[in-house]
């Protein structure tokens, strides 16, 4: 206060000063602002992979760096790198797609440098997924000086291309030629990774498996929560064509004793230790399919192997750009109904009068996102994941699903949007304010408490208005004071 009472009073380089000092403080008030708006506004964390061969699909199926949208994300995963195990080191998987050299496309740096536009947005890299398998991992882990070695060749790694951190993404340790060892072998990965990352301010997550068994041998989760800083639940998958029976991808809920849901999945890990704080809660942009000469219920034996997508290519698998183009389409001749207790969409097609076949199709609509996003609040979580962003109707081709704010006992109303692309992502930063509005609402007692509440959403944005409006009128008054 004595120095602004000395500038105040200083003649005229006081005034052109203070005046230089108070510009400075709107400029930098301003730039803070609208550094804080160039992302989701709530206070959840969206995570959202990007599975980088689906640049190589074809025709509107196609999904570079330039398609990402990261407004709609707080953080990002470049997926995947993989592991040297000769040298014990991180390498590209693709090297033309990632990497500067050699006349490479330097995907990369286009995706961190989307940082520069959108100062909110974390990236970070995954090492793993399902086609690297497990031995490598085992490997690496059970001996130290490999370890070691690995950790600090990483992290040199990440931040040569400014990257903000690794996710791991090993599925799964003890699993798929694993070894027994290997659960606390990655406790000892996690630590010496948390150790070496500390020391440069990197992020350090991992992709968790969903399934009981897996949980149960693959991760000491009290430990491994020490060193992690999220936890990337794979919400998913829990029935698929491999159980020769048609099942939903990822219920909501199943029937008592059925460990296979995302409900169980996640009260689970909160019983072995994980804090709420660090769990994200992984979710589908995609479909299970299944064939059956049945009727095409839930239950109705199928051949095993499913059916593709003209875009994902991929037996037993539609990403939700492909199954939103089928079910837009009002002579397609499918059909599709809502399960309540699942969360879930069935769709099926007719009967094939050549095969007899009935194709069906499980997946999550956004009427479904919504409702696992109103769960993961309610839970206090994190926030949530999504595998992957390249299957959302990244384009906008289809038509908006009307029920999305359906089980939303607060909204009466969808919101309008400007713009159709993205619909699910769209979706899960719509629910997640409206989620913690009710969840707000359901926590006052007593109306003269809620000054008490921390604003959330839409609120929060006007609550930051009205802070930011207090100073900022201050500094103008102040301003105009000097000029007389």
């Amino acid at each position: 206060m004595q120095t602004f009472m000395a500038l105040r009073g200083g003649g005229g380089a006081g005034r052109w000063a203070l005046q230089s000092l108070l510009l400075a403080i709107i400029v930098g008030t301003l730039w803070a602002s609208v550094a804080a708006r160039t992302g989701p506004a709530h206070s959840k964390v969206v995570v959202c992979y990007i599975s980088t061969w689906a640049v190589y699909r074809p025709g509107d199926g196609a999904y570079s760096i330039e398609n990402f949208d990261p407004s709609l994300c707080t953080h990002a995963v470049y997926a995947f790198a993989g592991l040297d195990i000769t040298q014990s080191v991180i390498k590209s998987l693709d090297p033309w797609q990632d990497l500067l050299e050699e006349y490479g496309k330097g995907g990369y740096e286009r995706l961190t440098g989307l940082k520069r536009s959108h100062p909110h947005l974390k990236v970070s890299l995954a090492i793993g997924g399902w086609n690297e398998g497990s031995r490598n991992y085992s490997t690496l882990v059970a001996n130290v000086q490999q370890r070691q070695h690995f950790v600090h060749q990483v992290s040199g790694f990440v931040r040569k291309y400014n990257f903000d951190g690794l996710d791991l993404d090993w599925e799964y340790p003890t699993q798929r030629g694993g070894s027994p060892a290997d659960r606390e072998n990655f406790v000892s990965l996690t630590k010496e990774l948390r150790e070496e990352f500390d020391g440069h301010g990197l992020l350090l997550t991992s992709a968790i498996g969903a399934a009981k068994h897996v949980i149960d041998q693959a991760y000491d989760v009290r430990q491994i929560t020490r060193y992690l800083d999220f936890l990337h639940i794979m919400c998913y998958d829990y029935h698929g064509s491999w159980d020769h029976k048609v099942g939903y991808n990822a219920p909501l809920t199943a029937p008592a004793g059925d460990p296979l849901s995302v409900q169980h999945t996640i009260d689970y890990l909160l019983e072995l230790g994980a804090p709420p704080s660090k769990v994200v809660l992984g979710l589908p942009f995609y479909g299970r399919t299944f064939k059956t000469v049945a009727q095409g219920n839930v239950d109705d034996a199928s051949d095993g192997v499913g059916f593709q997508g003209p875009f994902t290519r991929e037996d037993g698998f539609l990403g939700y750009n492909e199954i939103c183009r089928i079910l837009s389409n009002k002579t397609s001749g499918w059909s599709k109904k809502w399960d309540a207790p699942t969360s879930q969409i069935l769709a099926k097609s007719e009967r094939n009068v050549f095969t007899q076949d009935v194709s069906v199709v499980t997946f999550d609509s956004s009427r479904s996102i919504a409702n696992k996003v109103k769960f993961a609040v309610q839970k206090k979580l994190a926030g949530v994941m999504v595998w992957s962003v390249d299957t959302d109707d990244f384009l906008g081709k289809c038509e908006l699903d009307e029920d999305t704010f359906a089980d939303f006992r607060l909204v009466t109303n969808s919101p309008r949007r400007l713009n159709q692309n993205y619909p699910l992502l769209r979706t899960i930063n719509e629910a997640t304010t409206f989620a913690l509005d009710e969840l707000a609402a359901d926590e006052v007692v007593v109306p003269d408490d809620s000054e008490n509440e921390i604003p959330h959403g839409n609120n929060a944005a006007a609550a930051n208005v009205v802070s930011l409006a207090l100073p900022i009128s201050f500094v103008f008054t102040l301003l105009l004071s000097l000029r007389h």
